[in-house]
């Protein structure tokens, strides 16, 4: 290898978990020196971040628009950090529109560029896989049917299994946090998660409030807790502080899957954190809203049927979804009591996620597989050309 520098990318808080993970792989790798940008996870395992990862963490089409000028210079920002530094790897985690417009400034570089966790071009606009084969040496998915479908646009992509299933998720202390909080074993407890991003919490969380307040009126011995983390863990828990509810609000990373064991059912801002809940065994309902604008695009050019990826894997609603119109707090509270109180319905749901679970696993631990996949890649570009016959 030229080097032992990886530079890396990732611009939420899943894909930051996922960095950190896989930080920890390539050193077992060789590797010693990690630039780029990403958060407190990454950070934790030595990256030099060039700037704040909440810069990139934009969902919907109104607001990548708002911050495009922000986006485009950024984006020249890490090219022109991997020009200078030569990095074995560039590697981008999720953020695919950002990844995209960085690897177009990369080209003709003989830097290797990396997509972990393929971009959704399987859900909407398939031909846009054309222009990864000219942009990445190879593309990491984490979803065992995306390799066939970038085959078919000559994309290099391995399948490398689920990152959730090495994130902890299932394997959470129950009744150790229901002690810690004054949990009884037989109280029935509702998770809420109202989402990582800010734009999801400016939404969810009045949303959240008034599920909970309809749940409580149905019963009042419900305990209600939620989970959050940075960047937006001051704004949910000043706003719960308000709610007429009482919600236990957990905060620290280390708990988060003690807090998602203690549950019994969860109401959930969907996103990764639905295969976590799937994978801690928790029975929950998907809420999701983007704004007008961009749920007319997506009617238009989404090929799927559910959104959920345990519902895409398993090619039914295993989990109820709630999305745009068909969101209100009534209809949110009505699916979560539904399940906490027909114990026929929380059963299939259960029995759903062990079978998703087998899907979701390669084998290997995610992390290791990729860093054994862009250390090949890396010595792949290395190696010298094979002289002339």
């Amino acid at each position: 290898m030229t080097g032992a520098t990886i530079l890396l990318v990732a611009g939420e808080a899943s894909g930051d978990q996922i960095g950190g993970r896989l930080i920890a792989a390539l050193r077992q790798q060789g590797y010693d020196r990690f630039i780029g940008v990403g958060g407190p996870a990454m950070a934790a395992q030595g990256l030099v971040s060039a700037f704040d990862f909440a810069e990139l963490s934009l969902v919907g089409v109104s607001e990548v628009l708002r911050h495009i000028p922000n986006v485009a210079r950024r984006a020249r920002q890490v090219a022109a950090l991997a020009r200078a530094e030569r990095p074995a790897a560039v590697v981008f985690i999720d953020v695919s529109g950002f990844a995209r417009m960085t690897a177009k400034r990369l080209a003709g570089s003989g830097l290797p560029v990396v997509q972990v966790k393929a971009p959704h071009a399987w859900a909407y606009w398939p031909r846009r896989a054309h222009a990864m084969r000219r942009h990445f040496a190879q593309v990491l998915a984490i979803l065992p049917f995306e390799p066939a479908f970038f085959a078919r646009y000559g994309v290099a992509c391995t399948f490398i299994g689920h990152p959730s299933l090495e994130s902890g998720a299932g394997h959470g202390d129950r009744a150790a946090w229901r002690t810690r909080h004054g949990i009884g074993a037989h109280d029935s407890v509702v998770l809420l998660l109202p989402g990582s991003r800010g734009s999801e919490v400016r939404w969810s969380l009045p949303l959240l409030r008034r599920t909970a307040d309809l749940l409580h009126a149905q019963d009042p011995g419900l305990v209600f807790v939620a989970t959050t983390i940075e960047p937006v863990a001051a704004r949910v828990a000043q706003a719960m502080a308000r709610w007429p509810a009482r919600v236990i609000l957990e905060t620290d990373p280390a708990a988060r899957f003690d807090a998602m064991a203690a549950a019994d059912v969860a109401a959930a801002v969907g996103g990764t954190v639905t295969v976590e809940l799937a994978l801690a065994g928790v029975p929950h309902v998907m809420a999701y809203r983007v704004s007008p604008l961009t749920a007319a695009i997506a009617r238009r050019a989404l090929r799927i049927r559910h959104y959920t990826i345990a519902n895409l894997l398993l090619e039914r609603e295993a989990v109820p979804e709630l999305v745009q119109e068909a969101l209100s707090p009534e209809a949110l509270a009505a699916a979560t009591w539904r399940l906490l109180a027909t114990p026929a319905a929380r059963a299939r749901q259960l029995a759903d996620f062990a079978e998703l679970a087998r899907r979701l696993s390669a084998g290997a631990p995610p992390s290791v597989t990729a860093a054994r996949l862009i250390t090949d890649l890396a010595r792949a570009v290395d190696r010298p050309p094979p002289p002339p016959l």
